[in-house]
């Protein structure tokens, strides 16, 4: 069976010159890649005791949900803003060019759960840093924060250096 890192397709630079973008959905697209990325995710989660799982829009998603169903443990969206139906709770964050903004429901973490968050990828790491401060402002602990990918070279683990962080992959540029 081929590693996880050979199921990532790498283009060159998109979306700007000098930019190497790191596609999923090669890996979503490959029974194999799937099954290793979830595996290889939900291996870096077991030593970890944990109530919730926590994932960002819509990789996170993607990531999260199979690991949290195998783990039986409920899961938890953070979207975008205006995308819950119910009362939300709101983090601004920074991207490159602008801002922007994610939810989550007010009733979706309680007071004292242990928190895994995951994500597609760490790039300036500003989307997970917004999830995190939701999830302490509702009570709950981030025990550890879990990748698939890291763009070592954007620091986005300067941001969360309070934090358990580990990556299943991690590419030293940008």
């Amino acid at each position: 069976m081929k590693k996880l890192e050979e199921y990532v397709r790498s283009i060159p630079d998109f979306p700007e010159p000098g930019i190497v973008f790191r596609d999923v959905t090669s890996i979503l697209q490959d029974a194999d890649g799937l099954q290793i990325a979830i595996d290889s995710i939900q291996n870096l989660l077991k030593d970890t005791d944990v109530d919730v799982i926590v994932g960002t829009e819509s990789r996170g998603f993607i990531f999260g949900v199979p690991v949290a169903y195998n783990l039986h443990k409920p899961f938890v969206p953070v979207r975008k803003k205006g995308k819950l139906p119910c009362d939300t709770i709101s983090e601004d964050y920074d991207l490159e060019y602008g801002s922007a903004t994610i939810e989550m429901h007010k009733d979706a973490i309680k007071p004292g759960q242990k928190v895994a968050l995951i994500d597609d990828l760490i790039a300036t790491g500003g989307t997970i840093e917004a999830a995190v401060k939701m999830i302490e402002k509702l009570g709950g602990q981030v025990e550890k924060i879990v990748f698939l990918m890291e763009l070592a070279g954007l620091n986005g683990r300067d941001r969360l250096k309070n934090y358990d962080v580990e990556s299943v992959i991690c590419y030293e540029g940008k």
